[in-house]
């Protein structure tokens, strides 16, 4: 257990500092702009393109994985959404910012650094296809679920293009795509520019985590809404007790590759939740409060799903 405290302790440390910094210097939250363009911009990108360029092409291949580690995804999602909307009696759009509470999880900030440091530079493929495609699913139900409750006001044609230029345009998913066509070529790219990726990416987990501390800092917890109850435990327990279900299910994986979907599945609420329901004004101050909440559990979880894989209680496949 103490390897494991050990582990994450630097993590939730980031955060912490980020988030005394912020209570500190009192800094308005726009101040931390710029370093979420770094992020977002260049340095996961660049840990991103690092991982997947370096991996032999084939083992990108694996759609059985995607699809698995996405259907486990939305099947909580949907769960959510359905206590939400037929046995709490909320709206459609307030159950469409609880189910993404519930299920859309911190991968970019935090899921990269923890599985290479958990799981060493057998995780990366598996992370990089996680972040990649789960990032590309929620980028296309959001807006199409907004549409449906009337949430969004532009026409449909104006929304599919959106969508389709969001996928297409996002830094992660472009950097995925590159690392992908280097791998297939073969292609070593030259000192230089190398080191160039090397520095970015060594910068990604630490100031990912630092901003995020920061972001939560700046939004107070004011609203707590009562389907949090349920919406942590779907987060932090059955969504990655339901990964680990469907993938042993569906297919023969790497143990790395399933521990390390476990580990993405268990992390907190994404900080994009509270964006998405800004952008439509939809569950604001209580999807700012879920996940500064799941976000806390999260350092009581966490260390117990990787003492249960580390200590070798949880097998690496429930069918063999």
């Amino acid at each position: 257990m103490a390897d494991v405290i050990a582990l994450l302790l630097p993590f939730f440390g980031l955060i912490l500092i980020g988030y005394l910094a912020a209570k500190a210097t009192g800094q308005p939250a726009e101040a931390l702009g710029w370093m979420n363009t770094f992020i977002i911009f260049a340095a996961l990108p660049a840990l991103f393109f690092k991982l997947v360029s370096r991996t032999p092409v084939e083992q990108l291949k694996r759609a059985d994985f995607i699809f698995g580690e996405i259907g486990a995804t939305y099947l909580i999602f949907l769960l959510i959404f359905l206590i939400g909307f037929f046995i709490r009696r909320n709206s459609f759009a307030d159950c469409t910012i609880q189910s993404f509470a519930g299920s859309y999880g911190n991968i970019g900030y935090m899921g990269p650094g923890l599985a290479l440091l958990a799981f060493g530079e057998a995780a990366a493929v598996p992370v990089a296809l996680i972040v990649c495609f789960e990032n590309a699913a929620h980028f296309i139900v959001a807006p199409a679920m907004m549409v449906i409750t009337g949430g969004d006001k532009r026409p449909v044609a104006e929304v599919v293009a959106d969508i389709a230029r969001k996928v297409a345009l996002h830094p992660f998913i472009i950097s995925t795509a590159l690392g992908f066509c280097f791998a297939a070529l073969a292609i070593r790219p030259p000192e230089a520019f190398q080191r160039l990726i090397d520095y970015l990416a060594q910068a990604a987990a630490p100031c990912a985590l630092f901003a995020m501390g920061v972001t939560l800092a700046l939004r107070p917890l004011r609203r707590v809404p009562v389907e949090i109850g349920y919406i942590a435990v779907f987060k932090l327990v059955v969504l990655p007790l339901t990964t680990y279900a469907v993938l042993s299910l569906i297919g023969n994986f790497d143990p790395v590759w399933i521990y390390s979907a476990m580990l993405l599945s268990a992390l907190p609420t994404a900080t994009n939740v509270f964006v998405i329901s800004q952008q439509y004004h939809v569950w604001q101050e209580r999807a700012s409060a879920s996940i500064l909440i799941i976000t806390l559990l999260s350092v009581l979880t966490l260390p117990v799903l990787l003492y249960l894989i580390n200590s070798g209680i949880l097998p690496p496949d429930l069918v063999p």
